[in-house]
């Protein structure tokens, strides 16, 4: 699979593309409900927790940020990891399944990377609130800046138009179900492992990390929103040596807090 980043920084930029091909997982997926139909195929699995992701329709299509960034790889090192982590009973194969799909509602989990490129139609939002509001918990992670803000902004309005997209303190139980967590690493992509001199860890114009979410009227946290940061990309680059190991604990700690929560809340 190809993965490209870019790093801008205020008036220096530094820019570089790293191209990087997985074993024969190289599908020309187009970042659409459609992609499922070039996935290998998935099943149902036995076991208490299985990691989804989920594939939705973006708007350029093709584009190299999009729901399959850092898929496979990242999803399938992570579930080696909650696996040890957590104890918990977790399917060794993945999921991706798209909003629309039938299945989305016999996992209380599902994870998306990339949320500024997501477009949602009436019928996407209406069965993303459905999800939610039944008991589904969903991650959002990996996109950067104002823009990419702005556009996550009005498609997540079209899911819940009248809830507010909270700050969460430090003291909510996301940050302290599973490990204790009292500071936000800000997680780079994997360029930063490649970059000599003072090598920014942000992207865009997306210089402070943020953990934000969406909570339903008893205060349980149906969104979490993961701003300014790149969680998965510390997941798929934990077995690359220059890729510093504090952003790959930061990562595998946070993943682990939101699927406890997820199972718990």
């Amino acid at each position: 699979m190809k993965v490209a980043c870019k790093w801008i920084g205020g008036l220096a930029a530094l820019s570089f593309a790293v191209l990087i091909y997985g074993a024969a997982e190289d599908w020309p997926l187009i970042g659409s409900f459609s992609d499922l139909q070039l996935l290998p195929a998935q099943t149902v699995q036995p076991h208490e927790f299985t990691f989804v992701r989920l594939i939705y329709n973006g708007r350029i299509p093709a584009y190299y940020k999009n729901w399959y960034t850092d898929y496979p790889k990242g999803d399938r090192q992570l579930i080696e990891v909650l696996n040890r982590l957590t104890g918990i009973d977790i399917a060794p194969e993945e999921r991706a399944l798209p909003i629309n799909d039938p299945d989305l509602l016999n996992y209380p989990f599902v994870y998306s990377a990339e949320a500024g490129q997501m477009v949602l139609d009436n019928d996407d939002a209406a069965r993303l609130r459905e999800y939610l509001t039944r008991g589904g918990f969903w991650m959002v992670d990996d996109f950067w800046g104002s823009f990419e803000w702005s556009s996550f902004e009005e498609q997540i309005r079209k899911v819940f138009p009248d809830r507010q997209i909270v700050d969460l303190p430090r003291t909510h139980p996301i940050f302290h179900c599973f490990f204790d967590i009292h500071h936000f690493v800000q997680v780079p992509n994997v360029g930063i492992a490649y970059c000599t001199g003072d090598c920014p860890t942000w992207e865009q114009d997306g210089f402070q990390p943020t953990v934000k979410g969406i909570l339903d009227d008893n205060g349980r946290l149906l969104v979490l929103i993961v701003h300014n940061s790149d969680l998965m990309d510390g997941s798929e680059w934990a077995d690359e040596p220059a890729y510093a190991e504090k952003y790959s604990a930061f990562s595998f700690k946070m993943f682990s807090n939101a699927v406890i929560y997820a199972m718990t809340h």
